[in-house]
C-alpha cells in the first residue's frame, strides 16, 4: 500500500457509512487519496439487529464478504443496532475494519432510545423508517440517523461512526502496541 492511495471497500452503499470511513482513514493518512467504494455486502443478521451480538456479528460478517469478494488495502463495515441496557433502551453502532488477516472491532457510543421506539423494534420494524415516520422526514438512515434527529441536530450519525472508526484505527496506527 503506498502512502499515495488506499483503496478501501466498505460493506454497505449507505453514504453515510462509506462517507465516515474515508473520514477517519482521511485523519490517520493525511497525505494519501482515499479511494472509499461501499459494495452491497449481507450482514447475516436481522434487518434491524435488537441486541449487541448481532449487531457486532452483522458488521463483522460484512467486511468478511468484502475480504472473499475484493480487493483492498482496508475493509471496513458499519452496523447500527439497539439493544436494552441497565440504564434503559439504546441505540449504537459496531465498526469493523481490517487491513491484511488483521481485524479492529470497535463501537460507537450509545444513544437513549424512547421506551416506545424500543417496543416498536422488538416487533420488527426498522430504526430509519420508524424515525421518518415519527419526525415525519424521508430515508433520515442515509443521512443524520435517529442521533440527528433526537439530539436535534447537535450530533449526526455520521459523526458517531467517525469517532468509532477513528477509535478502532487506533490498532493500524501503532501496529507494534498490538502484536500478540
Amino acid at each position: 500500500m503506498s502512502e499515495q492511495s488506499i483503496k478501501v471497500v466498505v460493506g454497505s452503499r449507505n453514504p453515510v457509512k462509506v462517507r465516515a470511513v474515508a473520514k477517519a482513514l482521511a485523519m490517520y493518512y493525511p497525505d494519501a487519496e482515499i479511494d472509499c467504494q461501499g459494495i452491497d455486502a449481507p450482514s447475516l443478521v436481522p434487518e434491524q439487529p435488537i441486541t449487541t451480538q448481532q449487531t457486532r456479528d452483522g458488521a463483522v460478517n460484512r467486511l468478511r464478504y468484502c475480504q472473499q469478494y475484493q480487493t483492498a488495502d482496508f475493509y471496513a463495515a458499519i452496523e447500527g443496532g439497539v439493544d436494552m441496557f441497565e440504564d434503559g433502551p439504546a441505540t449504537f453502532a459496531y465498526v469493523a475494519i481490517a487491513r491484511g488477516e488483521h481485524l479492529s472491532v470497535g463501537r460507537g457510543a450509545n444513544m437513549p432510545l424512547p421506551p416506545s421506539v424500543y417496543q416498536a423494534l422488538e416487533q420488527g420494524e426498522e430504526l430509519g423508517p420508524l424515525m421518518d415516520k415519527l419526525f415525519n422526514t424521508k430515508n433520515i438512515k442515509q443521512k443524520g440517523g435517529a442521533i440527528g434527529l433526537l439530539t436535534n441536530g447537535l450530533a449526526t450519525r455520521e459523526d458517531n461512526y467517525v469517532h468509532a472508526m477513528l477509535l478502532a484505527l487506533v490498532q493500524f496506527a501503532h501496529p507494534s502496541l498490538f502484536q500478540q
